[in-house]
This record gives C-alpha cells, structure tokens and sequence, in this order.
C-alpha cells in the first residue's frame, strides 16, 4: 500500500498554468502506475492522465490532451501534473492514484490508492 498526498492546487485565470504534485510514501513506489482524475460539483469522477512505473507510457483524457502533461521522479517519489491552458471547464477536485500493476489504467475501479484531493479554480 502507498500513501499519497497532493500539492499544487489553487485559483488561475482562464489560459493559466498550475502544476499539481503527488507525494507518495513507501519504498517500492516505482513499481506503482500512477494517474490523475478529477471531479467537479455534481460530476462523476474523470480519468485526467496515467503513467506506468518508469515514465515510458502515458495516456489523457480527450478533454485534457494537448494542454496537460503528467511525469514522475521516481527518485523523489512524486508524480506531477503541469496544466497549461486552463480552461473554465477544467475546475475540480483532482486527485492521485496508485496501484501496484505492470500495466497502466485508465479508470478510477483500477487503482487501489488514492490521495485525499487537490483544489483548481479557473476564474474566467
């Protein structure tokens, strides 16, 4: 199991950028796939981004594609969401997940971790 905690979040203007972080815990974390999801008021959780174990493969959302990237500093322990663009469509609550998996998700049933959640506001 892996403890994680976001950073990063906060209020932007509209064609801003934000770089959100996540802060995991344990020794074994790079053997983790890590994601990023999101959930605005009233809406269903969202697949932002995921990244398998070593950086090498990534995946967006539509919604996100072009304008976010997601990393990882293995090192560090910490994963990273760099949003540019931002977009009066791109307020919610985002959060990080992790599981433990030689492949790399794209849905929230897939990871067993999650981090408590990070704020972003967009003012237009």
């Amino acid at each position: 199991q892996v403890e994680l905690v976001e950073s990063g979040g906060g209020l932007v203007q509209a064609g801003g950028s934000l770089r959100l972080s996540c802060a995991a815990s344990g020794r074994t974390f790079s053997l983790y796939s890590l994601g990023w999801f999101r959930q605005g008021p009233g809406k269903e959780r969202e697949f932002v981004a995921s990244i398998s174990w070593s950086g090498g493969t990534t995946y967006y959302g539509d919604s996100v594609k072009g304008r976010f990237t997601i990393s990882r500093d293995n090192a560090k322990n910490t994963m990273y969401l760099q949003m540019n663009s931002l977009k009066p469509e791109d307020p919610a609550i985002y959060y990080c997940a992790a599981q433990s998996t030689g492949w790399v998700p794209r849905t929230a049933a897939d990871f067993g971790s999650w981090g408590q959640g990070t704020q972003v506001t967009v003012s237009s």
